[in-house]
């Protein structure tokens, strides 16, 4: 079983920064991709970040320039940081692995941003 712990959301201000964790544990073989993916209310989930075990990124379209992700292999980590962030990044941030040749979804944390 393997599960996805997630942290870091919370109530921040335009302009602000938050820095999201995502760690995986249990009987995980490999991790070929981890990501944050969010879902704002009446809204479809939308990829925000990905890194493949290489280190490949990828963005969404609305969070480049703004938003970092970055990995910790040897801790099975994912990290988001967020920098002037804006009232459309509010949402609910869940952590998504693709290990053991499959995906793996947390729960999801909240970040809202107040104009």
């Amino acid at each position: 079983q393997v599960q996805l712990v997630e942290s870091g959301g919370g109530l921040v201000q335009a302009g602000g920064s938050l820095r999201l964790s995502c760690a995986a544990s249990g009987s995980i073989f490999s991790i070929n991709v981890m990501g944050w993916y969010r879902q704002a209310p009446g809204k479809q989930r939308e990829l925000v970040a990905r890194i493949y075990s290489g280190g490949i990124t990828n963005y969404g379209d609305s969070v480049k320039g703004r938003f970092t992700i970055s990995r910790d292999n040897a801790k099975n980590t994912v990290y988001l940081q967020m920098n002037s962030l804006k009232p459309e990044d509010t949402a609910v941030y869940s952590c998504n692995i693709f290990a053991n040749l499959r995906d793996y979804w947390g729960k999801g944390t909240q970040v809202t941003v107040s104009s």
